[in-house]
């Protein structure tokens, strides 16, 4: 094979990679917001799980427009108290909601239910109850508050940055630790990220981290994420046997909550 046989097939191979790596990014943003990035292609098995070492990447890109519409708020002379809450509203709106969903969801299942079956049943009951409703109150005042306790443009904007991102590049990790509790559904049809997938994303959190917050600082966030996720593994495992799409909205709200406080501590 000659010289130029050789570039061209490296070119091509570099190529491939680099269209698959743009795939995996438009499956992530797409699974993680509402816009409207999809591959024309829709995602076959395995696609998803594959596709998750993305997901820090969607939550780098919340956190961007989030705070984005905090400094547009800001150069309007808008209150940092109403800037804070048209930043959340802009981040919900951009999710569909739809882990603010998960973690109501999760609250009243793992809080109402008496049997595992009941647990599950009410977990895809669309109607929200008075656990859901308590825990996506607090989830929303405690990202308020953290928000409106930074007012500097600049940290509000590294704070979403770091806490979007971050709370989602621990969801591959869960989901390949933590098997699911149906055998169908989001998360078990989404399947099980490989290992380089997972290895990716923590590597994305803490590249995120030491950005945002500082090596020091880093460390201390990695403690906290692990140990939400301990906790929420443990408690869904004794309680349906596992992990749901449900649990890994739940996952990503208190995560991104505690890494908002954490920069209230910071910047």
């Amino acid at each position: 094979m000659t010289t130029a046989d050789e570039m061209a097939n490296r070119l091509g191979n570099y190529l491939t990679r680099l269209q698959g790596l743009t795939r995996d990014l438009r499956i992530a943003v797409s699974l993680c917001t509402r816009l409207p990035v999809a591959p024309s292609a829709a995602a076959s098995e395995g696609d998803v799980a594959r596709a998750s070492w993305a997901f820090p990447l969607a939550g780098a890109l919340i956190g961007l427009i989030a705070g984005t519409v905090y400094w547009l708020a800001d150069r309007l002379h808008i209150p940092p108290i109403s800037a804070s809450v048209l930043a959340l509203a802009t981040s919900i709106l951009l999710t569909g909601a739809m882990h603010e969903d998960g973690l109501a969801d999760t609250a009243d299942g793992l809080g109402g239910g008496k049997t595992r079956e009941k647990k599950l049943e009410i977990m895809r009951d669309s109607r929200i109850g008075t656990f859901g409703a308590c825990a996506l109150g607090l989830s929303l005042l405690l990202r308020w508050s953290a928000l409106t306790a930074l007012e500097d443009t600049r940290a509000v904007a590294i704070a979403l940055i770091v806490a979007h991102a971050g709370a989602r590049a621990v969801l591959p990790a869960f989901m390949s630790l933590v098997a699911p509790a149906r055998i169908d559904g989001l998360s078990s049809d989404a399947g099980q990220p490989p290992p380089i997938s997972v290895a990716v994303a923590l590597g994305l959190c803490i590249v995120a981290l030491s950005i945002g917050f500082g090596l020091g600082a880093m460390l201390t966030g990695v403690v906290m994420l692990a140990a939400i996720g301990l906790l929420l593994a443990l408690l869904a495992r004794r309680q349906i046997g596992g992990q749901t799409g449900d649990v890994l909205g739940a996952l990503e709200q208190a995560a991104e909550a505690a890494l908002l406080l954490l920069a209230t501590t910071l910047l």
